[in-house]
C-alpha cells in the first residue's frame, strides 16, 4: 500500500504484485529514501540478485540472492552499496524454507502472525549493460538464526541457520535514512512469537 509520503519512481512490465516468492533474474519492487523532498520514500523496480557495478555480466545476480549481514561491509559483491548506505525495503507476504523434520525436504510458509505484508532489509545498486542500461538490482540481507525458536527448523540439519530480516514498521524510515554506523542497529531476529508457519508443499 502507498501513502502520501511514497512515489512510484520506476515502472515496467509489472511481475510483482506483492510477489512472496521470486524466480532467477526477474524484477520486483523494493522500497528506498526518496531522492527528492516532495516524498519521503519511493518505490523501485530491480532485479533480484545485486549485480555489483564491476560485473561483466547480468547473470552475476544469481549469486547474490542474500547478503550475510556479518560480511556486507567487506565482501566485493555488496560492500559499495554498504558503504553507500544503499539500503531498501523488500515488501514480501511471506516468505519459503525447507524443513527437514519429516526426513525430506518439505516446503514451508512463513509470515507474520497477523497477516500483515513483512518489510525486509536489503541492499541496492546500480549496474551499467553493455547497451548503456542502467539496471537497478538488490539483495536480501541475512543474519544468523541458530538459536531463534521459529527459523532454526529450516535447512539441511547440521548447516547454520539463517534468517531474513524482518524490521519493525516503526523502524522504516530510521533504516533508511541512519548513518552507515548505525545500519547494524536493526539487524537482528524478528520476535518468533510474532511469526507463523506452515507446510505448503508445491502442487
Amino acid at each position: 500500500r502507498c501513502d502520501a509520503n511514497v512515489s512510484v519512481r520506476r515502472t515496467g512490465t509489472d511481475q510483482l504484485g506483492t510477489r512472496t516468492e521470486t524466480k532467477n533474474l526477474n524484477s520486483f519492487r523494493f522500497l528506498e529514501r526518496a531522492i527528492h523532498y516532495e516524498v519521503e520514500r519511493q518505490i523501485e523496480l530491480g532485479l533480484f540478485g545485486l549485480v555489483p557495478h564491476w560485473a561483466k555480466d547480468i547473470a552475476f545476480g544469481r549469486r547474490t540472492y542474500n547478503a550475510r549481514s556479518e560480511t556486507a561491509d567487506r565482501l566485493p559483491s555488496f560492500r559499495d552499496s554498504w558503504r553507500r548506505g544503499r539500503r531498501c525495503i523488500v515488501p514480501a507476504e511471506a516468505i519459503f524454507e525447507p524443513s527437514y523434520e519429516t526426513g525430506r525436504a518439505v516446503r514451508w510458509r512463513i509470515g507474520l502472525a497477523d497477516g500483515r505484508p513483512m518489510g525486509l532489509a536489503g541492499l541496492w545498486g546500480w549496474w551499467r549493460a553493455p547497451d548503456g542500461r542502467e539496471v537497478l538490482s538488490f539483495a536480501m540481507l541475512t543474519i544468523n538464526a541458530d538459536e531463534h525458536a521459529l527459523m532454526r527448523r529450516f535447512h539441511k540439519p547440521g548447516d547454520e541457520k539463517r534468517m531474513v530480516v524482518i524490521l519493525d514498521p516503526a523502524d522504516y524510515d530510521a533504516w533508511l535514512e541512519c548513518p552507515v554506523e548505525q545500519a547494524r542497529d536493526f539487524l537482528k531476529p524478528y520476535p518468533a512469537e510474532l511469526m507463523v508457519a506452515e507446510p505448503a508443499p508445491r502442487r
